[in-house]
């Protein structure tokens, strides 16, 4: 950015130097020609590697640029905004590549039992588009063994919870380890209390953190299928399970794992199962600050959510993930605000005042002081 002003300037003293242009002046205006080539094409290679390998620039900037790179004054605003993102991006990933180097010998992620990473509906657990973003990497750096649930994207809490039952004996099989904990994001929590509760999993399972897991239902989910016509619910279902069927799941179900999601599911689904006295349970929630926290469908529920129940993450409101024997709210001090996807890193984005790759760390570092 620095070139780019003093390109600027070099351009207005070669006008003037044109302007008063003679015989003595010659030399200086070459100089000013040589100066002003030399420092445009700094700035267009400092613009396109961070055009390049950026990626914390949004997509509707690169759209800005394809179109206004050459419309003067928007094109200043539009460089500006690539190296403010490019500049702060770079001195974040710095800060967190010190901090891992720091305790890269300590392995404060290397827990007595390896780590179950439970994906929440409407995903699975892909590998060329990790669930989790960027947070396995940081915990197996800090040497935390990751595996994940691999349950199909939708189906009714019992049927996700036998399919993790199965992952469960298979990571105690691979690993020699006689437990597990577990990691649960969304309607991964419930799935995982029911599997720990009513399917004997309790034997195999240490700890459940979940995060922002819907304990009491989300009212937005209920009230949506309400509102909505059954013939549209049913044709929204029907095309997902046939999308979903080709994208790797056998028999994916959405109403089953709408339907359990309603907070007068949720009511029936307490009542029925109990917290094991066995294992450690633990939750965590974030909250949207405001409209602009998350983009559609979230910013939507937000607002939904915020007149009928009050704060949320865009999708679940903040008393709802309340369970266990603790329970932190995550707040960001600045505008922001934290949504339901942002607690999974979904947009690999880096928020200002929330590192979701440290914070899943804490929570790892924290398991393995208790024991765990």
């Amino acid at each position: 950015m620095f070139s780019g002003y003093t390109l600027i300037l070099e351009i207005i003293l070669t006008v003037i130097i044109y302007i008063k242009t003679d015989i003595t002046a010659l030399i200086t205006l070459l100089n000013s020609l040589f100066a002003t080539l030399f420092l445009f094409v700094i700035m267009f290679v400092g613009i396109f590697k961070t055009v390049l390998k950026s990626k914390q620039i949004k997509v509707i900037w690169y759209i800005f640029l394809f179109f206004g790179w050459y419309i003067p004054i928007l094109n200043i605003v539009i460089f500006r905004y690539f190296y403010k993102t490019g500049r702060r991006e770079f001195y974040f990933e710095m800060s967190r590549l010190e901090i891992e180097n720091a305790r890269a010998k300590n392995s404060v992620c290397n827990t007595k039992y390896p780590i179950l990473m439970v994906h929440g509906i409407f995903f699975r657990d892909w590998q060329f588009f990790n669930y989790w973003g960027r947070i396995p990497e940081a915990l197996i750096t800090n040497g935390a063994r990751i595996y994940y649930g691999n349950q199909q994207s939708a189906k009714s809490i019992e049927k996700s919870a036998d399919e993790l039952k199965d992952r469960i004996l298979e990571v105690i099989a691979e690993t020699g380890a006689k437990k597990v904990n577990i990691i649960a994001h969304s309607k991964g929590g419930l799935d995982s209390r029911y599997a720990i509760s009513k399917l004997g999993m309790d034997k195999y399972v240490a700890s459940l953190i979940t995060i922002n897991t819907p304990h009491n239902g989300c009212d937005f989910v209920e009230n949506l299928l309400k509102t909505f016509p059954k013939g549209i619910v049913n044709f929204i279902a029907g095309k997902y399970n046939s999308i979903f069927s080709k994208l790797g799941d056998n028999s994916p179900d959405f109403l089953a794992g709408v339907e359990d999601l309603k907070s007068s599911s949720c009511k029936i689904f307490n009542e029925n199962v109990p917290d094991s006295p066995y294992v450690y349970y633990e939750s965590y929630m974030s909250e949207m600050q405001n409209f602009f926290s998350a983009g559609i469908p979230l910013n939507i529920g937000y607002l939904f959510i915020k007149k009928c129940n009050g704060k949320s993450d865009g999708l679940v409101w903040v008393e709802s993930a309340r369970h266990g024997e603790n329970f932190t709210l995550i707040k960001n001090k600045y505008r922001r605000g934290i949504s339901h996807g942002d607690m999974i890193d979904l947009f690999r984005e880096n928020i200002k005042g929330f590192d979701v790759r440290e914070f899943y760390v804490d929570i790892t570092k924290k398991l393995k002081q208790k024991g765990f």
